[in-house]
């Protein structure tokens, strides 16, 4: 078990990963700057690796189906959406490759609801470093994805039932906004400049963009069926947004609220996480059931290589220097270590069960 001491800041911290990584002997307790939080869905915890020798050194109860999970701007919490809604099989997929969602207010609706324990819903506060659970904030129905408001006091939540996001403030732990969203909302994600927060809806494939200020819907658009993530490329009025069913990648123009261009993937991807290098100069998409990452150059957006890792790779995250990427595996209950520079898997670290999220907390020494 490695030992640490008082965190620092967020911005000291990621100073001292990027002095750690950097450092002879890499790979010794001592040089521990980061670890890695992965939430796993069917074992209802979160497994805990070390960023130093990629060995996992603890594992947190947390709670019904742990899934999007994102830690405090100051690295001291780590908040992971918990539910009570009983897990369903993907969807069945039609001849175009587009899911075949039931009808709601159906037979298997009216089941679900009974099944679903609504006690279980929340957001799971982690302390980092005692790892453990130490409370659960409303978050509405059915939370499953969200992102963190610029300066850590709210959380923009995605209801996946009810078709709604929530507003939350995490020091009263009251829901401030319940704000209509379109059928299936999955992924959350707030702007780098913090106005405005988005929400992605997998069923029609509806992206809402929601203002900050007001909570008001600032705009809707539309990209192809699941779409399940947004990435913004820095320094520009750029994103990326998945669709996963369709394999391919959609750019987007934050100005505009419009795809100014479709990006194919190879066949067989199912993207669901993207995430783009520091310097801006990649992008990584995690490519499902093809079980490999999709990198892309930034710029022109061409396809640049695809490299294996574990059964349908779903949440990546990135280490700080940008060094590393590691994808949670469902169905293979493991995390994949990639090398950047190589372009290839160098390790596989055992998680719960069927692994969901990942995310970084950059630790002092």
């Amino acid at each position: 078990m490695l030992r640490y001491h008082r965190l620092l800041s967020p911005a000291a911290g990621m100073l001292l990963a990027l002095a750690a990584l950097a450092a002879p002997g890499r790979g010794t307790a001592a040089t521990a700057a980061y670890e890695i939080f992965v939430s796993n869905e069917k074992s209802g915890d979160i497994t805990v690796i070390s960023g130093a020798d990629f060995k996992a050194v603890a594992t947190i109860p947390a709670g019904k189906r742990p899934r999007g999970l994102h830690a405090s701007p100051d690295g001291r919490l780590v908040y992971v959406a918990l539910s009570g809604t009983p897990i369903e099989p993907p969807p069945q997929l039609d001849a175009q490759g587009n899911p075949i969602f039931r009808r709601h207010q159906d037979k298997d609706d009216d089941d679900e609801a009974a099944n679903a324990d609504k006690s279980a819903d929340g957001i799971g506060v982690i302390d980092v470093a005692t790892r453990k659970l130490t409370g659960k904030i409303n978050a509405g129905s059915d939370p499953e994805e969200f992102a963190l408001s610029q300066d850590g006091t709210r959380l923009y939540v995605s209801n996946e039932d009810v078709a709604t996001a929530s507003v939350i403030n995490i020091r009263s732990g009251k829901v401030e906004h319940i704000i209509p969203v379109g059928q299936e909302p999955e992924g959350a994600a707030t702007a780098p400049d913090g106005k405005r927060f988005y929400i992605t809806c997998e069923a029609g494939g509806d992206i809402y963009a929601i203002d900050t200020g007001t909570f008001r819907v600032a705009g809707h658009f539309k990209v192809p069926p699941r779409p399940r993530s947004v990435a913004f490329l820095p320094g520009s009025n750029l994103a990326i947004i998945p669709s996963e069913s369709t394999g391919q990648l959609n750019l987007i123009d934050t100005g505009e609220l419009k795809v100014l261009r479709v990006i194919e993937l190879p066949a067989g991807s199912r993207p669901m996480s993207v995430k783009v290098s520091p310097d801006g100069k990649r992008i990584y998409a995690s490519a499902g059931r093809a079980g490999t990452i999709a990198v892309l150059d930034a710029q022109t957006f061409a396809l640049v290589t695809t490299i294996k890792v574990g059964t349908r790779p779903w949440g990546i995250t990135l280490s700080p220097d940008g060094r590393y990427l590691f994808s949670a595996n469902g169905p293979s209950n493991d995390v994949s270590v990639v090398d950047l520079s190589l372009d290839k898997e160098i390790a596989r670290v055992a998680a719960g069960r069927q692994p969901w999220g990942v995310t970084i907390v950059a630790r002092a020494n």
